[in-house]
């Protein structure tokens, strides 16, 4: 009985997380030229490492402030806590080597930015709009 019990409790913890990998979209401004990214590539990006995609296309990065997609992201991308995101990029900002990434509170927001600023990149829950953006394959 106890290991069903601990079977039944992996599964649901690893279905768990398999929904968070794919909850969110990575979204770019119509201006950059990539059409897909890998995690790596974006861990780098969001955590200030590069500035430019594989292909070249210079990217920013475009934060929320919290809330289900900026969670999802955080344990699917970049692999941290919020907390030591915000202080990894405190410190490059306090170094002088990053300017901090622009915080949004809401998917729409981010959206919005993101259409209308070349170069922005982002991350929305999945089922959200993305209307004047173009979401990246991440592989």
């Amino acid at each position: 009985m106890k290991k069903i019990l601990v079977t039944i409790l992996f599964v649901a913890s690893a279905s768990c997380c398999t929904r968070h990998a794919s909850a969110q979209a990575i979204i770019v401004n119509p201006s950059v030229k990539a059409t897909e990214a890998s995690k790596a590539e974006l861990r780098e990006i969001f955590s200030g490492a590069a500035s430019s995609l594989k292909d070249g296309s210079h990217v920013t990065p475009v934060l929320q402030k919290g809330g289900a997609a900026h969670e999802a992201f955080l344990t699917s991308i970049v692999g941290k806590a919020d907390a030591a995101f915000r202080v990894s990029w405190r410190s490059l900002v306090f170094s002088g080597q990053a300017v901090m990434p622009k915080n949004l509170d809401t998917d729409a927001a981010v959206v919005e930015y993101v259409a209308h600023t070349p170069g922005a990149i982002g991350y929305v829950a999945k089922d959200s709009g993305h209307d004047g953006v173009k979401v990246l394959a991440v592989h």
